[in-house]
């Protein structure tokens, strides 16, 4: 549970500081990015569950940066409104969460 909660600060606060920096990723506020992160966290959830530890972005590897390119990229479906995002802008925004993912992990250990 608490890894949960990590996951989801991380993500709400690095996808709201990404879309003020990044081209090609629009976050309609801080709501947006609440919203926008609990639907990355889930889906997330998801593809870890359905296709094993490897393809998240903890695995540190091209399966995980493209895992969490399309996650992000997905996201913009599952909540319309919240989030807007282009390929590349889901491509930046999974290479800086990946760094962020680096020196904060967002998994106990």
């Amino acid at each position: 549970m608490i890894k949960i909660i990590i996951r989801f600060l991380v993500s709400a606060i690095v996808l709201l500081v990404v879309s003020w920096l990044l081209p090609g990723i629009s976050v309609s506020g801080i709501t947006g990015a609440i919203i926008a992160s609990v639907a990355i966290v889930l889906l997330g959830w998801i593809a870890e569950k359905l296709l094993g530890k490897n393809v998240t972005p903890r695995s540190r590897g091209i399966i995980g940066f493209i895992s969490a390119s399309v996650v992000i990229y997905l996201a913009q479906f599952i909540v319309p409104g919240s989030i807007k995002v282009n390929v590349l802008g889901a491509v930046l925004a999974s290479l800086v969460i990946g760094l962020v993912d680096a020196v904060v992990p967002t998994e106990i250990r």
